[in-house]
């Protein structure tokens, strides 16, 4: 168990923190879990994955391919529940290698990762319920599709000033220039 760091920051910058979760996703005759890791100052979903099985393979997925976008510097927190994938002693030892600073909700408090769970109530809303997938494989597509190119390009968040994540990192990329 880790300590909450994010009350203890100023996000004010891309890749300063990413909170990280799981939920699941009905198929007509099973489930399918997906994790993401979304960026705390600007929503943008860093890294997903999906899978037919909830373990640390699924979430290792999301972060490698988080972490292989974004290359993030040394010292950014890597916020999470206490769930035993982000718990293991793999997922773990992948954080320290990439001298990523663990953080952790108390047990039980969803508050505490509000932006992953406002990024899933999202992606259930505008995608999830409004599909019926006929497998995994449809689900991955449309899933997929959704996060890369709805959600991360167009989607407008009024957290953001009504921009979508990626146009809220370029505004952010541009004044940090100047």
């Amino acid at each position: 168990r880790y300590p909450n760091l994010l009350k203890e920051v100023l996000i004010d910058a891309p890749d300063t923190a990413w909170s990280a979760d799981i939920t699941y996703v009905r198929l007509p005759q099973s489930f399918c879990y997906l994790a993401s890791i979304i960026d705390e100052y600007s929503r943008y979903c860093v890294g997903w994955s999906l899978s037919r099985f909830i373990d640390t393979r699924l979430t290792l997925s999301a972060l490698e391919m988080a972490l292989a976008a974004r290359r993030p510097d040394s010292g950014l927190i890597h916020h999470s529940d206490q769930g035993v994938q982000y718990a293991s002693a793999e997922y773990v030892a992948r954080l320290e290698h990439s001298a990523v600073r663990i953080s952790m909700a108390s047990v039980g408090n969803p508050y505490e990762n509000v932006k992953a769970e406002s990024f899933f109530r999202t992606l259930k809303m505008e995608e999830v319920y409004l599909k019926d997938y006929r497998d995994f494989e449809d689900a991955e597509e449309n899933i997929g599709e959704f996060i890369e190119e709805v959600y991360n390009q167009k989607r407008l968040h009024s957290s953001l000033g009504y921009l979508p994540p990626v146009e809220f990192e370029a505004l952010h990329a541009l004044k940090a220039g100047s």
